[in-house]
């Protein structure tokens, strides 16, 4: 068959999704903390926008329990506001009929009037930013980000204080760079001779001396080697567990407690008390060093009970409070304001109006998909996860009047304090396993379940799978043994050969 290049054109329809949605869904998949940060980016970006001071905001809220409704500083009567009960549905709202900001195309005409409306403003005194004291909590904020040292940089400045030589050092820096994040060696003495035409011993020795470096066991090429070194560092190499690391690391691996009493001479007792002072040991040396990945979380919703009712509340306090600056308004008002800067005025503050108005609304979708999950789950927040009742996305969104897609971003990442704890949204959305008695059962509440039998079986004769299954239908829970493998590993808890006990010593 003939080959060679040809041109053609093909018409197609690609659906693109404007700005202002994009903004909407942004608004509503980000978590809490990240909301906070998009939104000081939008303050950033927008002057006409302002967040209210707490002072202002609680006069306002004071007014309104005493029904005062002359002071609102959430910009109620402005047509951006939407009503209190609307619900956000960002999978098939429409883009409003309004154009949308282009800052790509418009970026060379506001850097012209740029300067023009700063000057105007520093006529009329007029800051063009947050107040002193807003100004310096975001520095504090930048002030108290810090950088963590890697593996590596902390290797290389041990090397640079160590007694090596200029060529010594040269090849440690190659070492060192082939070291990963887990503080393993990622290549072989024959391949880094190789690259630096140095001959393998001198690779080797410099590899002897950068074992020696913090943590213990850093430069290991296998896990064998690296908690020989850990063994090393603290002078056990005469010692039960070395021998067992060095001479049968298969059977350590498969906890062959019996064949490895019967190898080394030792009783049962003895082997399994140095198996537990092994598992002291650090199997992944460079972990310390690794990015700090603890995760802030400030919930979203609220579910406290009153009385006999739940009552469910968003956190609206972790949340900005903005509104439209009328010292912008008043600019756009004045007679010797230049046409552009009315223009670039008048576009922010319709930018500004729609944020707050995705603001508003993102807080009531949440809000309406949090309750009706409340709703469902009764019996949850009264008595616990053995409760919890099988529901997906599809019912609530029906329920609540939004797409299914809507319902997935609206708990994305965020978390609700209940009256049993702190739980990631998505938490409560869980398939149904049907009982004997016709009673849907969460697959979450047959995982507790089986938690707690594994947890009351004798160690040293540990259930098998099939055991579990037949305690289960005593429950009138009726599942496969494959199921009670699956959620058995889903909950971290090894096979019965691998959590037998031959006896009840304690470590030493």
């Amino acid at each position: 068959m003939a080959q060679g290049l040809y041109l053609s054109q093909k018409m197609s329809l690609q659906q693109v999704l404007a700005p202002q949605l994009q903004q909407s869904l942004a608004l509503l998949q980000a978590p809490m903390l990240e909301l906070k940060a998009l939104v000081e980016q939008e303050l950033q970006q927008n002057p006409v926008l302002e967040e209210v001071p707490a002072a202002e905001l609680e006069q306002a809220e004071k007014a309104e329990r005493e029904g005062d409704t002359t002071l609102d500083t959430r910009q109620a009567a402005d047509p951006a506001e939407p009503p209190q009960d609307v619900t956000f549905d960002p999978a098939v709202e429409k883009p409003s009929d309004e154009p949308v900001d282009d800052f790509q195309a418009e970026f060379e005409r506001l850097a012209q009037i740029d300067q023009e409306w700063r000057d105007l403003f520093s006529q009329t005194n007029i800051p063009l930013r947050s107040s002193e004291e807003e100004e310096e909590k975001r520095q504090f904020m930048f002030d108290s980000l810090t950088v963590g040292t890697s593996l590596q940089e902390n290797l290389l400045e041990q090397a640079r204080l160590s007694d090596l030589t200029p060529e010594q050092r040269a090849i440690a820096e190659l070492i060192i760079g082939n070291i990963d994040d887990y503080g393993y060696l990622n290549a072989s003495i024959e391949e880094m001779a190789a690259s630096t035409g140095q001959p393998p011993e001198k690779i080797q020795e410099v590899l002897r001396v950068i074992q020696t470096f913090h943590p213990p066991g850093v430069g290991a090429r296998d896990l064998r080697e690296c908690l020989l070194l850990q063994l090393e560092r603290d002078g056990k190499q005469d010692t039960l567990e070395y021998r067992i690391i060095h001479d049968h690391m298969e059977a350590l691996a498969k906890r062959r407690v019996p064949e490895l009493a019967r190898a080394l001479g030792r009783t049962v007792e003895e082997v399994e008390g140095a198996i537990r002072r092994i598992a002291l040991l650090e199997p992944r040396p460079g972990r310390a060093f690794l990015p700090d990945t603890d995760q802030y979380i400030v919930p979203e919703v609220f579910v406290t009970k009153q009385g006999d009712e739940f009552v469910v509340t968003t956190n609206n306090e972790q949340l900005p409070h903005l509104r439209i600056s009328n010292t912008y308004k008043e600019l756009m008002a004045r007679p010797d304001a230049p046409p552009e800067v009315r223009d670039y005025i008048r576009e922010k503050i319709r930018a500004g109006k729609f944020l707050i108005k995705s603001l508003h609304q993102r807080q009531q979708t949440i809000l309406n998909i949090a309750k009706e999950i409340v709703k469902r789950q009764r019996e949850f927040m009264e008595k616990g996860v053995a409760y919890l009742k099988p529901m997906t996305m599809v019912q609530v969104a029906q329920a609540v009047g939004v797409h299914e897609t809507t319902v997935s971003r609206a708990v994305s990442g965020k978390y609700m304090q209940t009256p049993q704890g702190l739980f990631e949204m998505k938490y409560f959305f869980t398939s149904g396993i049907q009982t004997a008695s016709g009673q849907d059962m969460s697959n979450t509440s047959v995982k507790e379940i089986i938690a707690e039998i594994f947890k009351k079986e004798d160690p040293t004769r540990p259930l098998s799978d099939q055991e579990v299954v037949q305690m289960l239908a005593q429950r009138g829970i009726l599942i496969a043994r494959r199921t009670v493998a699956k959620y058995r590993s889903e909950l971290g808890i090894l096979p019965s050969n691998l959590r037998k006990v031959y006896s009840n010593t304690q470590p030493s």
